[in-house]
């Protein structure tokens, strides 16, 4: 029936992009990662699995970006964190990807990796692996065509030219598919963490902070973080905040509550 079909067709996708990207076989997992961020605040990394079977949701993650070094919008730094943090647990949970091990932790390897961006990302991601000592794992960089316009996508990998597919192709359309399904991820993911970082803020402790306050502060300086470490001054330049709130709010974060 159906289902039959959409494998047989899932198959034959798969094997077009192994053929496209020159991969041994077609991927038995593919991993594809987006991040997701308004103006660095919140910033949530996202990790979609596809395979034969089509979307593996179950093995979805999702990566709350930690580092403190990293400013709002470097893509390549929460790229960086993201997939170091994904590799390292995964040496360390499966062992090095290699061809002697049983199909089990084999099978929690990705055979491809599919990142969204270009040269600069593709460079990022393969020096993350390169620290990690892991050589063989094929990795794309697929970057949007101008003005975001989906059939103009262009393929990097290492050590070949990049280059586009032809608009109609089918295996463009899947790889369309599987960016759009992680780009979706991330953005959830994004947007849970805000409404959870929203809910439970410590500027909900501050006297004469209410949400209108609350959120034009975390507009204006990204998190409650950067709040806390604000001068009277900075505060003062934030729509709606008057010099007794933002003493209020100085004094809130420098000596405790009293």
């Amino acid at each position: 029936g159906r289902e039959l079909a959409e494998s047989a067709s899932q198959k034959a996708l798969l094997t077009g992009l192994a053929e496209c990207l020159g991969l041994a076989g077609p991927p038995g997992r593919i991993e594809v990662y987006d991040n997701s961020h308004i103006m660095g605040t919140n910033a949530v990394g996202g990790m979609i699995v596809a395979g034969p079977d089509g979307f593996a949701r179950s093995h979805y993650r999702k990566f709350n970006i930690r580092s403190e070094d990293i400013t709002p919008g470097d893509d390549y730094g929460m790229m960086r964190e993201v997939l170091t943090r994904r590799f390292s647990r995964l040496l360390k949970e499966a062992g090095p990807r290699d061809e002697d091990r049983d199909a089990e932790t084999l099978g929690s390897w990705p055979d491809l990796v599919i990142i969204d961006g270009g040269r600069g990302q593709l460079a990022a991601a393969l020096t993350v692996l390169e620290e990690l000592g892991i050589s063989d794992l094929p990795v794309v960089g697929v970057a949007k065509g101008p003005d975001r316009d989906a059939g103009r996508e262009t393929f990097f990998l290492p050590g070949r030219e990049p280059f586009m597919l032809q608009p109609r192709d089918p295996v463009l359309y899947f790889v369309q598919r599987l960016r759009d399904e992680a780009h979706r991820f991330a953005i959830g993911s994004h947007r849970t963490r805000r409404r959870i970082d929203m809910a439970r803020n410590p500027l909900d402790e501050v006297a004469g902070v209410g949400p209108t306050r609350k959120r034009a502060l975390l507009h204006h300086f990204g998190t409650a973080k950067a709040v806390s470490r604000a001068s009277v001054e900075d505060l003062l330049t934030v729509q709606g905040i008057s010099e007794q709130t933002a003493r209020a709010i100085y004094d809130h974060f420098h000596e405790g509550s009293g």
